[in-house]
């Protein structure tokens, strides 16, 4: 089979079940998600997929190497801020391999529509880590309409060219990535596939839908809020999101791509406050499910039958390492993946394997490790164990009950954890809120 086209979309706080297809509410208009929703229906849906942190930036760290994070300095920030400007720590070296950079080597055209939000040029940028475009923002956040970060500054870039443009960012990516589709479709058709990495800053605050381009922000109170937003103009984002993918779903039907194009969906980790996690608990810095376990679609007409769900524990760099598998590259001898390949899954949904996963947070100096149905979760002094099979939303600690269990799970996180870097004391902890319900003892 030949390597697909690949698009490898990235919502940024997505909640479990925001989306119809994982249990979602409709609105008066609607569902909320049918374009992706119709992607589920038609591709594979994960249903024990989890992201590399419950946090932006290091996620992306670990999407970006297929890695975990903690083996490079910037991905131990939760996440990178505004100081990661001028820095020369801060950030992705380029001389790491990544997946778009051994996507290239291996025939790719490469593009980030998005955000990047791993590192400041000069020292780092989306254009030396491996993509030949680039179009979006850098910071981990920016204001909808005047396309302004956190700070004030003007934070959307074609390359490395401050670039100015009106209009909804939704809506910008959206467009900018049909533009990319179709400019691509005679490579594609020729024999040169393309990798687009479609990363959204939706539904990420600042709370702003369409209908909000009359309102003229303050955009640092505007990013930095917790008195605004709602639940409806929430979800109304979703839908700008989702209508954009249909739009680029659209333009690979018209170009005849879709058969042969991979398409991904998923978020860079657990929802905001107001995401649905049903009936998950916790949120975004979390360790508990629902900081972390997020929406994994698959669409591949040509590779993947339709309707499938699989129960496979995996995790974003374990997308990334399957899409390295796919496009027929290789990983590099110095820098062994951490990242598993599901390519042998998305042929066999019903099959699983053991796949255990493992995070750790310095706030709250969290641990967790997830190993068949059961996890061990550590969250300041408090430690337990769950069957997520019984108990999804962590509610029993069965720790006292299966203390030989309990111990062994300790042992196994102490002894991954010596694997990687020990967190530096200079590493920053998010000022951001949580929508955190941590069990308690």
């Amino acid at each position: 089979m030949k390597s697909p086209n690949i698009i490898f979309i990235v919502a940024d706080d997505l909640g479990y079940a925001d989306l119809g297809c994982y249990g979602g509410r409709n609105e008066s208009y609607g569902p909320v998600s049918p374009q992706i929703d119709a992607l589920a229906a038609a591709g594979l849906r994960f249903t024990q997929a989890y992201a590399n942190s419950p946090v932006c930036s290091p996620t992306r760290f670990a999407l970006m190497t297929m890695r975990y994070q903690y083996r490079v300095r910037g991905g131990m920030e939760e996440p990178i801020n505004s100081k990661s400007k001028g820095s020369t720590t801060l950030g992705l070296p380029p001389e790491i391999p990544t997946l778009p950079s051994l996507l290239r080597e291996a025939g790719y055209s490469t593009a980030l529509i998005g955000k990047w939000h791993l590192g400041y040029p000069p020292a780092f940028g989306p254009l030396r880590s491996g993509y030949d475009e680039f179009y979006g923002i850098m910071a981990g956040g920016a204001d909808y309409f005047t396309h302004c970060s956190g700070k004030g500054d003007h934070d959307l870039y074609i390359g490395e060219q401050e670039h100015r443009e009106v209009g909804y960012l939704t809506d910008l990516l959206s467009q900018r990535a049909v533009s990319h589709v179709e400019r691509m479709a005679p490579d594609a058709k020729d024999g040169k596939p393309f990798f687009l990495s479609l990363h959204y800053t939706a539904p990420h605050w600042p709370w702003e839908t369409r209908d909000d381009a009359h309102v003229a922000p303050d955009v640092a109170q505007n990013l930095f809020h917790l008195d605004g937003g709602n639940v409806q103009t929430y979800r109304r984002m979703i839908h700008h999101m989702d209508e954009g993918i249909g739009w680029i779903v659209e333009a690979l039907r018209k170009q005849d791509l879709l058969e042969d194009t991979l398409i991904v969906f998923t978020s860079d980790n657990g929802g905001e406050r107001f995401s649905d996690n049903w009936p998950l608990v916790g949120g975004k810095m979390d360790l508990t499910e629902g900081g972390i376990r997020v929406p994994f679609i698959a669409h591949w007409p040509a590779g993947i039958a339709a309707g499938g769900v699989s129960r496979q524990l995996c995790m974003t760099m374990d997308w990334s390492a399957t899409l390295l598998e796919l496009g027929g590259a290789q990983a590099h001898a110095d820098f062994p993946l951490d990242g598993v390949s599901l390519a042998r899954v998305l042929r066999e949904p019903g099959q699983t394997f053991e796949r255990p996963l493992h995070w750790r947070m310095n706030h709250r100096h969290q641990r967790a490790l997830r190993l068949d149905n059961w996890k061990y979760l550590k969250v300041d002094e408090h430690e337990y164990l769950f069957d997520l099979s019984a108990d999804e939303r962590e509610r029993a600690n069965l720790a006292s009950r299966h203390p030989e269990r309990f111990g062994a799970m300790r042992q196994a996180w102490l002894d991954w954890n010596a694997t990687v870097p020990a967190i530096p004391e200079d590493a920053a902890v998010s000022l951001g809120y949580s929508n955190a319900d941590m069990p308690q003892r």
